[in-house]
């Protein structure tokens, strides 16, 4: 027989991605190992090896089950007694329970018994296939984490105190969680998702005795940033405290101490709760731990709409389909109402007739809502949107940029940036991202690019119109700036820049303490702390002092720190409804700007009833006070999920010898030069040397690739990617994707992506590459010859990515510097009579390289990949015309083939020529 038990077969620790994955196989594992047992005995070579892989499998589960309340230690210990003493029956029926209940999540609603003799209901639902109504109604259930070196009749003791003062109308449940270590506090908020409130108590030691290498590491990565050993056993609290706040800054954290008032109140605490002085008062703090989770949980507008549901009420405004009256009256369009339900009808209303609050001039839930957000998300204001994050750009642009301001942007941007430029009379600088030829894609704008920039505008004495830098971070492939460094770079050139970044796509980023250090607000506000620290002028005076009459090759190649009286303007973009819970079109404006109440305030305002309907959708906005609601309590644990998704992904096709022949998951070393690799770490898993250390990357790179974006090059199918896409993936399959370019599909991971998802993924590749041998198996010559010359032309012979041309004079201010007023270009357009059209041939090529100049008159984005490769005011290139010509997709938006490419005429160009002069 060919035992799946083997423990030589058991996958090793260093296969896994992340100790929850390790968990929830080893329990799964060790479920199947003891009903093997039942079946087969222990005696003899097949029992003594099923016996050895349980022990296997409960000394790899014991250092990680330290960390959670279910099934808890105790209970664990008694699965090693009911082993040891070959109790094989009790065993399997109490591993079977344990697994069942952490599959389902049974554990969270009642409570597992976990011994033999125990009566227990083992037909328990999935806590997912629960239907909606049945999840609402049961009470939410928690984790708290208690730091405290105690015996196990202390440990006992502060359970029972705790699970004393419950009552039966508390709204959530909880369990305790025991560690005996300021290392092991740390390991549990990184290690369990379930915690939401940390005590700290007086008994703590500094050193965890765990010793499993994959929980390990998470403490490795810990002491690179903070030095922990030179702490004093009076500081363990406090500072167990800051780093809580640190790692997970959503965790509410409670400390009892022993010390007074007056040495605790100079400390930093983090975003400790509230200190407790050396009193085991438990209702308080029973009370405290409910109040805190109750602050997130809270959902002020949601709970309005749903109160305003209930409520008899009149309709005589200019909504027929509020409280479904339109629907229900009708004899034609009750599939609508049948398909939506009553409650979607019962929220809508008016935001004149009084009964919610106004989204354009928010003083009840909306505004305590968007508040909520800001806390969550870090920021020092938040603003709703329900008409997606292109208007949330549009609204930012317009509030801070002026007619003539100068925009530092990079080309391969979203659209809307561009359209923005063209509203708010921007004089735009194009910068251009590293191009990726081999796979039809940008990168991002390396940091040399942007301070070259500002140093060119600088020396030609235009510094002063600089208004603005708008990056994307991250890219729509997944490339993340350093952005700490390019802010602290910039604002030393220019000291009161203003920065938009753009992360559509990077919601998400703000729950996980890797992804964190890379996003605007968190960025911000660690650089707000780091300006006003006492000691950081002298360090500024330091640089100033060596770098005096330092030349722009010095200023270039140094990283520049800014004045202390630099200031922090900061923005960011997000499309909470892509990586996070909303309805479509629900989107967030974050704000961390040191003058934005004295001086953007009003214009934003404007701005934002500019682009904001009269009547925007209440029940998107509902949705993104909830969406904020879920990321506050469970979003490490989901970020946690995605990126495991996508880990998995890129193992099983580095690992799968037939997918290996037609696919390859591009690697950070693909799409990132090495000059911007610092760590220079090739991949985030290899065959041979396994998973590489994420967090150095993110430390040291001046560019990360997101894990949880996995680009296949499919190249090697013969298909190109909108083909590869299109016909196989969504028409054969059902599987969505939104992302190509000529050799490449993108797949991204989500908080929503379950391990079903993963495994379907997989199997379709590999039928996918097993159909391509069987074609290829019983392919003719001439039919194999055929798809190498595919394969060629997709991985081969890719045309070359043009960079951006430059602005015509008739749109620059002054030829020394690369701005441009695309405002003018775009309302010249307007006027046909300036326009002509010209075909896409070799005569155009012609008189291109005959020197002559043409001048688009539109945007041209080609898509895929989706960026504008032509503006309005653009000089057409001989090398954009080629990678026009060369381009085989579906679609060019802007460009109408039945017409041709749409130009200025000369006589148009010259007219405005002479105007401005």
């Amino acid at each position: 027989m060919n035992l799946q038990h083997d423990v030589k077969k058991l996958p090793s620790v260093s296969d896994y991605y992340s100790a929850t994955q390790l968990r929830a196989d080893r329990w799964s594992a060790l479920r199947e190992t003891a009903e093997s047992m039942l079946v087969h005995g222990v005696e003899g070579r097949q029992g003594s090896k099923l016996l050895k892989t349980a022990e296997t499998l409960l000394d790899a589960l014991a250092p990680i089950e330290l960390y959670w309340a279910f099934p808890g230690l105790h209970a664990f210990e008694h699965l090693r007694r009911l082993l040891d003493h070959r109790n094989i029956e009790d065993l399997a029926t109490a591993v079977r329970r344990v697994a069942r209940a952490l599959t389902s999540g049974a554990y969270r609603r009642r409570t597992v018994p976990v011994g033999g003799d125990e009566l227990d209901n083992e037909d328990f639902e999935d806590d997912s296939t629960l239907a909606p109504e049945d999840r609402a109604l049961g009470r939410p259930y928690f984790e708290v984490l208690i730091v405290d070196n105690v015996n196990e009749h202390q440990e006992r003791f502060l359970r029972n105190n705790l699970h004393r003062v419950r009552r039966a109308e508390d709204p959530f449940i909880y369990e305790p969680v025991v560690v005996p270590s300021l290392e092991d506090a740390l390991m549990g908020i990184l290690f369990n998702y379930n915690v939401q409130a940390v005590i700290v108590r007086p008994g703590l030691v500094l050193k965890s005795k765990n010793a499993l290498p994959i929980i390990q590491q998470y403490l490795s990565r810990l002491n690179e940033d903070e030095d922990v050993d030179a702490l004093q056993p009076y500081e363990y609290g406090p500072e167990a405290c800051r780093l809580i706040a640190k790692v997970r800054p959503e965790l509410d954290a409670y400390l009892i101490t022993d010390r007074s008032a007056e040495d605790i109140a100079g400390l930093d605490l983090g975003r400790c709760r509230r200190v407790f002085y050396n009193q085991e008062d438990f209702l308080e703090l029973h009370l405290n731990i409910l109040r805190g989770v109750n602050r997130r949980y809270k959902t002020p507008f949601f709970t309005a709409l749903k109160e305003y549901s209930k409520q008899p009420t009149g309709v005589f405004h200019a909504m027929p389909i509020s409280r479904g009256k339109s629907i229900s009256r009708s004899h034609w369009i009750q599939d609508m109402g049948a398909f939506y339900g009553p409650n979607i009808f019962l929220a809508e209303t008016s935001a004149t007739s009084g009964g919610l609050d106004s989204l354009l001039e928010p003083k009840g839930p909306i505004k305590e809502a968007q508040d909520m957000a800001a806390r969550a998300f870090g920021s020092k204001q938040t603003f709703f949107a329900t008409n997606g994050t292109s208007t949330c750009n549009k609204i930012v642009v317009q509030a801070l940029v002026r007619p003539g301001d100068i925009v530092l942007v990079d080309r391969d941007c979203h659209k809307s940036h561009h359209y923005g430029m063209v509203l708010a009379g921007a004089n735009v600088v194009y910068m251009d991202s590293y191009p990726l030829h081999e796979y039809s894609m940008y990168g991002a704008v390396p940091l040399h690019e942007v301070k070259h920039t500002l140093l060119k505008l600088k020396a030609a004495g235009k510094l002063d119109r600089v208004r603005m830098v708008l990056l994307t971070n991250c890219t729509f492939d997944g490339l993340i700036y350093n952005v700490e460094r390019v802010m602290e770079e910039c604002l030393a050139i220019k000291k009161d820049l203003v920065f938009l970044w753009d992360e559509a796509w990077f919601a998400f980023a703000r729950f996980s303490p890797t992804y964190r250090r890379r996003t605007a607000m968190s960025v911000a506000n660690t650089m707000r702390e780091r300006l006003a620290d006492a000691g950081y002028r002298l360090e500024w005076e330091k640089q100033q002092e060596k770098l005096k009459d330092a030349d722009d090759a010095t200023l270039l190649k140094t990283r520049l720190i800014p004045p202390p009286d630099a200031r922090v303007r900061v923005y960011a973009t997000q499309s909470t409804h892509k990586t996070l819970t909303s309805l479509r079109q629900g989107s967030m404006i974050h704000v961390n700007d040191m003058d934005f109440k004295g001086e953007v305030e009003q214009a934003f305002h404007e701005a934002y009833m500019t682009h904001t309907s009269t009547s925007p959708n209440y029940q998107i906005i509902a949705s993104l006070d909830v969406g904020r609601r879920q990321v506050e309590l469970e979003g490490f644990e989901f970020v946690q999920r995605q990126v495991e998704s996508a880990m998995a992904i890129r193992r099983a096709v580095a690992t799968h010898p037939l997918l290996r022949k037609y696919f390859r998951v591009l690697t950070p070393s693909d799409m990132i030069p090495a000059e911007y690799r610092e760590s220079g770490i090739q991949s985030y898993f290899n065959a041979d040397e396994g998973w590489s250390d994420k967090w150095e990357i993110w430390a040291k790179d001046e560019f990360v690739l997101d894990p949880t974006r996995v680009t296949l090059a499919v190249g090697g199918t013969g298909w190109d990617g909108d083909t590869f896409k299109t016909k196989i993936l969504m028409d054969k399959y059902g599987i969505q994707i939104n992302k190509t370019s000529r050799n490449s599909v993108l797949f991204m991971t989500n908080i929503g992506t379950t391990r079903s998802s993963v495994a379907y993924l997989i199997e379709v590749l590999v039928e996918i590459a097993k159909d391509l041998d069987d074609l290829l198996d019983d392919a003719s010559r001439m039919e194999r010859l055929s798809f190498e010359k595919r394969v060629s032309a997709l991985v081969e012979h890719v045309p070359p990515l043009p960079d951006f041309s430059r602005f015509h004079d008739a749109f620059r201010s002054g030829g020394e510097t690369p701005e441009g007023d695309i405002r003018k270009a775009f309302f010249l357009a307007y006027n046909e009579e300036n326009c002509d059209y010209l075909d896409l041939d070799d005569k155009l090529v012609a008189r291109l390289e005959g020197g002559e100049e043409l001048v688009s008159a539109s945007f041209i984005i080609p898509y895929p990949p989706g960026f504008p490769i032509l503006v309005p005011g653009q000089v057409i290139s001989p090398e954009i015309l080629s990678f026009m010509r060369a381009l085989d997709v579906s679609e060019i938006h802007g460009y109408r083939p039945d017409l041709g490419l749409r130009v200025f005429t000369a006589k148009a160009l010259k007219a405005l020529t002479k105007k401005s002069k």
